[in-house]
């Protein structure tokens, strides 16, 4: 199906900003895991189901016809797999807050492995026979099970926040920071292809190019996950203020001396 320019061209922005930017991030945070670092693992396959998806879109735009739909599956198993690495980060996010004990013991390397096998192994299945014997609807209707986890997720990080000791004020902001930003992720690129799949009347012309943007949302998710960042961005705004408030109170302190001197 040929896409309208705009689409083509929105597609071609994503591509160029995202492909470069992904590579080193994924080696950046796979140097980490060499270090026995756990917690990049779903980020890292989270970024190579963005990558795919991105390989299949310059494909597909460059080349219509070179095997699209092989082009299409493969497309969608990055999409379905890169809900599920969503859906892993925001609850181990949840559970370093809710039992950080629990989590800091339990979790391993083995088993993160085992999680994003499972993650990739489902997305094969529900992109090759899901649609087969279940239909459109029902694959929305799948797709819209992750969207109460996602908020469960939000909500239970927010109330453990007080008693989650064991963690730094810093890792805090990140951690609620990350959540929020996969559930609004999710809700702004997923929701209008999951509502038009489900809804018999919409008024959506082509709520696929939603999904086009998954992998920038995921970029600004990595960044916005690395450590230090938040502090960076409430630094940055901190200084504004400041600056503002500064040159606030001289424009005031030059008006009294004005008014003081035309006396």
């Amino acid at each position: 199906m040929e896409l309208p320019i705009h689409q083509k061209i929105v597609s071609w922005i994503v591509i160029v900003i995202c492909l470069p930017l992904l590579i080193p991030a994924i080696y950046y945070l796979y140097s980490l895991v060499r270090h026995d670092h756990v917690a990049p693992i779903y980020v890292i396959n989270l970024l190579i189901s963005d990558f795919i998806q991105l390989c299949c879109m310059a494909i597909s735009l460059g080349n219509p016809e070179l095997f699209p739909g092989i082009l299409i599956l493969i497309h969608i198993i990055g999409v379905m797999a890169s809900v599920g690495f969503m859906v892993c980060i925001s609850l181990e996010r949840y559970l370093l807050i809710a039992w950080p004990l629990w989590y800091r013991f339990r979790r391993t390397m083995k088993v993160s492995v085992v999680v994003c096998v499972v993650v990739w192994v489902l997305a094969v299945v529900f992109t090759f026979f899901l649609p087969i014997f279940i239909g459109l609807k029902s694959v929305g209707v799948i797709l819209l099970l992750p969207f109460p986890v996602l908020i469960f997720s939000v909500v239970g990080i927010i109330k453990g926040l007080s008693a989650a000791i064991s963690v730094s004020s810093e890792e805090k902001r990140r951690i609620v920071g990350a959540t929020i930003l996969v559930l609004l992720n999710y809700t702004l690129l997923f929701l209008p292809f999951i509502i038009f799949t489900i809804a018999p009347y919409h008024t959506m012309t082509d709520p696929y190019a939603f999904l086009f943007f998954n992998p920038l949302g995921d970029l600004v998710l990595y960044i916005f996950m690395r450590k230090g960042a938040i502090d960076k961005i409430l630094a940055s705004v901190c200084c504004c203020r400041m600056e503002t408030q500064q040159q606030q109170i001289i424009a005031v302190n030059d008006n009294n001396m004005t008014a003081v001197s035309s006396v």
